[in-house]
C-alpha cells in the first residue's frame, strides 16, 4: 500500500526519516515543564513547574508569508524557522508573557527529509533563543496541491504572564516616550511587495549584489533572519516600568502602535531619529515607492517599540545596550485619539 501511496505523491518512508532527523533538534529545546517526548498525539506541559503564582496563558499564531518563496528559490532553509518563532513569541511579549512552548505546522509539496531537518533545526534554534520548548508539530505532504518544492510554515506559541503584570495599555499616558528596537532587515513582512519590486519591476536576480558596492547579495539581505526580541524585552520588563509594547510587523508603525496606546493619546514619531537599513531604501528606489506606502508595508528598521515613562527612558536604553540591542528614542505620546503622526 505504501508503494501505491508513494505513487500518489506521499512518501511515508521519507516522513519517518524526517521525524528521526528532527528528534535531536526538538529535544534540544526542552525546558522545565515539558512532559513526555516527541511522537505522542499531544504535547504535554506542566505549568506548575514554571514558578508562576497566578498565571494567565497567552497564545499567538503566525507564519512566514511569502518569505518562504525566497528560501525555496535559493535552497536556503536553515534560518527561516527562526523567523517563524520570532513572529509568534514577539507577539506574546507585547502583553508581558514569556513563551513556554511552541508548535509548528509544515506543509510541503514533496517531503525531503534533509530540507525538513533544516526547517525544524531553524525552528529549534529560535525556540532556544526565545526560551521555549518545541513540544509538537505536523509535517503534511500535499502533492498535486502544492508544487514539488513549495512549502509553508505556520507556528503556534503559548506563554504565561502573572495576572498582576499583564500589559493591557491601561497605564499609557501623555508624555510617555517611544523607545524603538532596531530591526536590521525586513524580518518576515512585506515580501509580496519586495518580490514584485525585485523580480518584476527591477528585473533583478537574487544573486545580484544587494546594492552597488555591497558585499552581500539580495538573497542574503532578504533571507536575513528575524531578530527575536523576547529575551531582551523580558529583561527590560524585569527591571523597568513599561506601559506598552508593540511588535512592528505588517502595517508598520502606523498599523501597530495604535493597537497598544489606546484612544486618548497620539504617537508623534520623529522619522529623523533613526536611519532605515539600506535594504529598505534600495527596495523603495526600485519602484519609486512613497514614504507613506513604505511605512505601511515594512518595519523600516524598527522591530519593536516600548512605551515607557519619560523618567525610565535612560534606564531602558542602558538595559537594552547591556543586552546588545541597538535602540533609540523615536518620539512620544501626546493627548489625542489613538493616531500615529510622523515628523519628517
Amino acid at each position: 500500500m505504501s508503494d501505491v501511496y508513494r505513487a500518489a505523491g506521499v512518501d511515508i518512508d521519507a516522513g519517518e526519516e524526517a521525524v528521526q532527523r528532527i528528534i535531536p533538534h526538538v529535544r534540544s529545546t526542552y525546558r522545565p515543564g515539558v512532559m513526555g517526548d516527541i511522537g505522542g498525539f499531544g504535547g504535554l506541559f506542566d505549568l506548575t513547574k514554571t514558578g508562576y503564582a497566578d498565571p494567565l496563558l497567552v497564545s499567538a499564531t503566525d507564519g512566514v508569508g511569502t518569505k518562504a518563496e525566497i528560501a525555496r528559490m535559493t535552497g536556503r532553509f536553515d534560518t527561516i524557522g527562526q523567523d517563524l518563532v520570532a513572529m509568534c513569541v514577539d507577539d506574546l511579549i507585547c502583553v508581558g508573557a514569556a513563551p513556554l512552548f511552541f508548535l509548528d505546522y509544515v506543509a510541503v509539496g514533496q517531503l525531503v527529509p534533509e530540507v525538513m531537518e533544516q526547517l525544524v533545526a531553524g525552528i529549534a534554534d529560535g525556540c532556544r533563543t526565545a526560551g521555549c520548548a518545541l513540544i509538537g508539530g505536523e509535517m503534511a505532504e500535499h502533492p498535486g496541491v502544492m508544487e514539488t518544492a513549495q512549502f509553508d510554515l505556520v507556528g503556534f506559541a503559548v506563554g504565561a504572564v502573572e495576572r498582576s503584570k499583564v500589559l493591557d495599555g491601561s497605564q499609557v499616558a501623555s508624555g510617555d516616550v517611544l523607545v524603538a528596537l532596531e530591526s536590521p532587515n525586513l524580518r518576515s513582512n512585506g515580501f509580496s511587495l519586495a518580490r514584485r519590486l525585485v523580480f518584476e519591476v527591477a528585473n533583478r536576480s537574487l544573486d545580484d549584489p544587494a546594492w552597488e558596492g555591497a558585499e552581500t547579495t539580495l538573497a542574503d539581505e532578504l533571507l536575513a533572519p528575524s531578530v527575536i526580541y523576547t529575551p531582551t524585552v523580558g529583561a527590560v520588563l524585569a527591571e523597568h516600568e513599561v506601559h506598552a509594547v508593540a511588535h512592528i510587523t505588517g502595517g508598520g508603525l502606523i498599523g501597530n502602535l495604535p493597537r497598544v496606546i489606546g484612544t486618548e493619546v497620539d504617537a508623534l514619531v520623529d522619522t529623523k531619529a533613526w536611519a532605515p537599513p539600506r535594504i529598505f531604501t534600495e527596495l523603495q528606489a526600485m519602484g519609486d515607492i512613497s514614504d507613506d506606502e513604505m511605512g505601511r508595508v515594512f518595519n523600516m528598521g524598527v522591530g519593536m517599540v516600548l512605551v515607557v515613562p519619560q523618567n525610565q527612558a535612560d534606564g531602558v536604553l542602558n538595559t537594552l545596550a547591556n543586552q546588545g540591542q541597538k535602540a533609540s528614542i523615536i518620539g512620544q505620546l501626546v493627548d489625542g485619539s489613538g493616531c500615529v503622526t510622523f515628523d519628517r
